[in-house]
């Protein structure tokens, strides 16, 4: 995709903010934006965003979608990982990490601009990362463990991302071709870049992974150079110098370049797709050791000195979006209107810490400690009382009357707990060793209830019962109690 700027827009899709637009394609455009979230969270992200008119093709719709589920499978720090597929009034988007540097592109046109030939170990440790990427893509895997055979068919300098930490990154597997893919080729379409296209994939024959070697080893010739290896002023001439296959040798453009280089650059852009290097980690492994490897600072650095410019707006850019200074209640006005209340963002004041000011949470302050909490204590007794009384009076109203006999410091013997007899035979007394009692009858001014426990027996046990005791008239309730010596209050049994 080629850079591009524009005004800033500010839009939610699902939980995400789409910002200002930072690349643009024949397919897509690239916007930043960010994942907002509670408590003030937020991050950075690329928001890949399928153009409206081909958002209507299911053809295209098929291509952008498989893109995602296949990069979704690639494991890799080197390259570019998907977050997210966002569908939502029609458009398409895919959420991506965003990572903050520049394309190999748009370095290698810096380095000519300076006429400076780029470090052979700051492009062996650039190249690696690359082939490391596509080893990892070839090598991909779907959730079943089935080999998905990607062939990412479109390598080239604007689709390998280069941090401010040093590392390479290939990103964008839109033509990419694999097992399964929902999207097919049509008869005789050609996908990708012709002038990093391996000859077996402009005559239209099967692609591998050896298709992108080929490409891989393209790239690494024109940063070595820092010239076009296919260069043509239409389609039919760079047809026809990739079908020819004339190299020229690297060292004889680039005085004191290492002679194995040329090697590893001829036995990767061979016509032959069988004389190439099997996997592109043993191509990985040959660069290496013959351009060596540049350590991550080292390529930071150059980063930093090649798209100071690139870098600087980058870092404005995000650090607007971050500070939410951008953001207006006209534009969250214009929200879409098929989302949850809970993705719409309001406003909030800038925290101290220098997180961002968005949040999708809109919770109430919260209640101050200090206020009394009285009446609502009060009220709460207040009806867990009325339930106990309601709950009471119910039982009382459907149990029959049940005899409980008191036991006072003139050490009364504890009486059997009785209970109104059920219409069946005559009951059968059944005993029960006075060890089993589950109280006994100390001395204490403390009443005591007696109960005789019924010993393990395979006949139906039988309960001794009494005879209820008949209600006395409602005068013998006033006063509803009885006093003994110790001034102790007694309740009448026949008046609870």
């Amino acid at each position: 995709m080629s850079e591009a700027h524009a005004g800033t827009e500010q839009r939610m899709i699902g939980r995400y903010a789409l910002y200002k637009e930072i690349a643009a394609g024949g397919m897509a455009t690239v916007h930043l934006g960010k994942v907002v979230g509670a408590g003030g969270f937020s991050r950075p992200v690329a928001i890949k965003r399928l153009h409206a008119h081909f958002a209507r093709d299911p053809a295209f719709v098929a291509m952008f979608l498989d893109e995602a589920r296949l990069a979704s499978r690639i494991f890799h720090p080197n390259v570019v990982a998907p977050l997210d597929v966002v569908a939502t009034d029609g458009e398409l988007f895919l959420v991506m990490e965003y990572i903050r540097g520049a394309s190999l592109s748009r370095l290698v046109r810096a380095a000519t601009a300076e006429e400076k030939p780029i470090s052979p170990k700051i492009v062996g440790a650039v190249i690696s990362n690359m082939l490391h990427g596509l080893h990892a893509a070839h090598e991909a895997r779907s959730d079943r463990g089935e080999r998905l055979n990607i062939v990412h068919r479109d390598v080239s300098p604007q689709n390998l991302l280069v941090g401010v930490d040093g590392v390479a990154r290939v990103l964008d597997f839109g033509v990419a071709k694999a097992a399964g893919r929902m999207q097919t080729t049509r008869d005789g379409q050609l996908k990708g870049k012709l002038s990093y296209m391996a000859p077996e994939q402009v005559k239209g024959e099967d692609v591998t992974r050896r298709t992108d070697i080929y490409a891989a080893t393209v790239v690494l010739w024109e940063a070595l150079t820092c010239r076009r290896l296919f260069k043509a002023e239409n389609e039919a001439n760079a047809i026809a110098k990739v079908l020819m296959g004339k190299v020229p040798a690297a060292t004889s453009i680039v005085p004191g370049l290492p002679p194995a280089i040329d090697r590893v650059i001829a036995k990767g852009l061979h016509l032959d797709p069988e004389e190439r290097y099997a996997t592109a980690r043993e191509m990985a492994a040959e660069v290496e050791a013959a351009l060596g490897v540049a350590s991550t600072m080292e390529v930071a650095d150059w980063v930093e000195h090649c798209a100071q410019s690139d870098l600087s707006e980058q870092a404005e850019n995000v650090g607007l979006m971050e500070s939410g200074s951008s953001w207006s209640m006209k534009a969250m006005k214009s929200l879409p209107t098929g989302l949850e209340p809970e993705t719409r963002i309001r406003s909030m004041p800038e925290p101290r810490s220098g997180v961002s000011s968005v949040s999708l949470s809109q919770t109430a302050a919260p209640e101050d400690p200090s206020k009394p909490r009285t009446k609502i204590i009060i009220a709460a007794i207040a009806a867990a009382a009325f339930v106990v009384g309601v709950i009471i009076i119910t039982v009382a109203a459907r149990t029959p009357p049940v005899t409980v006999a008191t036991q006072t410091q003139t050490q009364t013997p504890a009486q059997t707990l009785t209970q109104t007899p059920t219409p069946t035979p005559t009951p059968t007394q059944i005993a029960a060793p006075p060890s089993t009692g589950i109280a006994s009858a100390a001395a204490t001014s403390t009443p005591v209830i007696s109960v005789t426990a019924l010993p393990k027996t395979t006949a139906t046990p039988q309960i001794q019962t009494a005879a209820p005791t008949p209600t006395k008239p409602a005068a013998d309730c006033n006063p509803p109690y009885t006093t003994d010596a110790k001034g102790h209050v007694h309740y009448k049994p026949q008046c609870m």
